[in-house]
């Protein structure tokens, strides 16, 4: 080998403990040996899965196709056929099945092979010919072992015979690169937790849930809940929580996310109704700086910060249509692009959506993806209104008397039995969002341990005088028809103005909220007519 020799391998040694990109080692290797003007051909094969098994030329020989060596760094010097390009990592032996020809046994066995002189026992080269041609005289093949593991291959070509010294040194370089391919990688994984801590201090100042209140309850349907989230939780099942606002499905989400297997990763949270339709993109999967105005940095999204753990789509009713096909694209196949970069990463996350749109309307109304739809709704789970959990009432109410007694540093007030009678006659359109504020605001307010309850004050219309003792009843589906009937009327009435001074809802003794639910409950419509 050239003169030179010692001074090229001694550089390539320093350079490649300085190297941090797994990536660059072998094209720094392989571009480093080549200087020595002796080599004809050198390669860097590293392990890897059984990729292209149907296609691979070596198919035939391969004992196991779980694992192989990949050809992922190559250059020479050819001299029969000048036009040759060696640097390409296609062709016949871009995979080496482990313990197939030399390549594949020095994989399999960790141990080197060396050949000082071809010539003179070429039999087990794959192309005696092509050596012969490209003046062949030395073969050495290294394995990258690190810590009794078989990282890769490095193998050289020269073009003058090996001897003692030139095998000293590739054993030397093969050692040293070992060490640094298995620091590169080490220091990639500190980079990719570092980042992902970076990720999760941003996203999860904005984690779903402040509390344990919506799980407060002993009601058949926070029975059910509980039955629901105790099935669904410790499998890796994307859940779609539903039911109207504040009725405390984020909490739900938590719930489920604490009984999985990623308990311990991040629980990331998209609030899909509040992003502008413009940073879909940039909000759900990250972009490069430039890659649109108003990029100035680099940005990973929150698939990114989600990675190992839950992410929570929240109001997913609310992603516009045409950008409900790209998540969708991520869902099945479990890879995204940043916007403005051509890489393609792999995702690992457990999907849990919530919505209190009905989705099944709004597919059938075309505004929602039926494969989107039937992807999220593996698990369905639904949380009831507080008004159909009127017996938790009182529990929830005693829970938060307590916390916000304990935040404000004040004795919880006495809670007396006319408290909890107007507060069970509420029908709570707010759930339980606006019995917590109702609440916090009567502890704000409370003096002389005295309680008062701020209640939307509406004209409710006296209830019928029935006689009992007539016998006489009404059957539900009769109930239901006069109850349209008469909101149908109001409405009518008011020219379908529902709040507001001389609206349906002053007429009919109601809350504008709670008439608003009941429109949506009996899907009145203007042009419907009685």
């Amino acid at each position: 080998m050239a003169s030179t020799r010692e001074q090229i391998f001694k550089a390539l040694l320093l350079e490649m403990g300085q190297k941090h990109c797994a990536e660059e080692l072998p094209e720094l290797i392989v571009g480093r040996l080549l200087e020595d003007d002796s080599l004809a051909l050198a390669r860097v094969w590293l392990m890897g899965p059984g990729d292209i098994c149907d296609t691979c030329f070596l198919r035939k020989d391969c004992p196991d196709r779980s694992s192989c060596l990949h050809l992922v760094a190559s250059g020479g010097r050819p001299r029969a056929n000048v036009g040759a390009d060696w640097s390409h990592l296609g062709g016949r032996f871009r995979r080496f099945p482990l313990g197939v020809r030399k390549v594949g046994q020095i994989g399999a066995s960790g141990e080197p092979l060396e050949v000082g002189d071809i010539p003179a026992d070429a039999t087990w080269l794959a192309d005696p010919a092509w050596a012969a041609a490209e003046g062949i005289r030395g073969f050495g093949g290294q394995p990258l072992v690190f810590q009794g593991e078989v990282l890769g291959v490095l193998a050289v070509f020269t073009r003058e015979p090996l001897d003692a010294s030139a095998f000293a040194w590739l054993r030397m370089i093969a050692d040293h690169a070992a060490q640094a391919l298995a620091n590169a990688r080490a220091f990639e994984q500190i980079e990719s937790l570092r980042e992902q801590l970076a990720l999760e201090n941003e996203y999860l100042r904005q984690e779903v849930g402040t509390g344990d209140a919506a799980m407060v309850g002993e009601s058949p349907a926070m029975t059910s809940l509980a039955e629901q989230i105790r099935l669904v939780g410790p499998t890796d099942a994307t859940a779609l929580v539903t039911g109207e606002s504040g009725t405390g499905k984020e909490l739900v989400a938590r719930s489920i996310h604490q009984l999985s297997a990623r308990a311990d990763g991040p629980l990331i949270k998209v609030n899909c109704a509040s992003i502008p339709p413009q940073l879909y993109e940039s909000e759900f999967f990250g972009h490069i700086a430039g890659s649109f105005t108003g990029a100035i940095k680099d940005r990973a999204g929150r698939f990114a910060a989600a990675h190992g753990g839950t992410l929570f789509l929240d109001e997913v009713g609310e992603i516009p249509l045409d950008l409900q096909g790209k998540l969708l694209r991520v869902l099945q196949e479990r890879q995204y692009e940043r916007i403005g970069e051509e890489v393609t990463r792999d995702v690992d996350v457990r999907i849990i959506a919530a919505t209190n749109r009905d989705l099944t309307a709004e597919v059938e109304k075309g505004r929602f993806r039926s494969d989107l739809f039937y992807r999220l709704n593996v698990f369905p789970v639904h949380v009831a209104p507080l008004r159909e959990r009127a017996g938790d009432v009182a529990l929830l109410v005693k829970h938060f008397l307590a916390r916000f007694a304990r935040k404000m540093r004040k004795q919880a007030p006495r809670l007396t039995r006319a408290n909890l009678a107007e507060l069970t006659r509420y029908d709570w359109p707010g759930n339980i969002r606006e019995l917590e504020n109702v609440v916090e605001r009567a502890v704000i307010t409370a003096r002389g341990g005295a309680l008062r309850f701020d209640l939307p004050r509406v004209r409710r219309p006296q209830a019928p005088q029935i006689d009992a003792g007539s016998g006489d009843f009404v059957p539900e589906v009769v109930m239901r028809d006069r109850e349209r009937a008469n909101l149908l009327a109001a409405l009518e009435q008011s020219g379908w103005k529902v709040s507001g001074e001389g609206g349906a809802a002053e007429l009919l003794g109601l809350a504008p909220t709670t008439l608003a639910y009941r429109i949506r409950k009996f899907e009145l419509r203007r042009d419907a007519g009685r």
